[in-house]
């Protein structure tokens, strides 16, 4: 489960989905899939979560992860790199971002 506090670690990744409401469903279907079949084993993966406008026309995938390295392998693995080549040809684009955790309240 991601905790939100104030520090270097973990690492947080927000990315950042621009869809069409007729594809929404259809990358939000991927996503669930990567994070299920893959993601989710992968070393150092802490906890992830996917939201969505109400609009259908943005999607936000927020995860976080023991340290940026472990975010980048997965990235890098054979499976991600094909499943992200999958899941650009349902959006008009996304990005991944690292962010570091400067205030949280509870």
């Amino acid at each position: 489960m991601p905790t939100i506090t104030k520090g270097g670690a973990p690492q947080t990744v927000i990315t950042t989905f621009d869809v069409t409401p007729g594809t929404c469903e259809d990358l939000q279907e991927l996503l669930q899939e990567a994070y299920d079949e893959v993601i989710k084993s992968q070393h150092g993966f802490i906890g992830g979560a996917i939201h969505v406008n109400d609009a259908e026309t943005r999607i936000c995938s927020y995860s976080q992860w023991q340290n940026r390295e472990d975010f980048q392998a997965m990235l890098r693995t054979p499976e991600m790199r094909r499943r992200n080549r999958r899941i650009n040809e349902l959006c008009k684009g996304f990005e991944p971002v690292m962010y570091d955790v400067v205030a949280s309240y509870d």
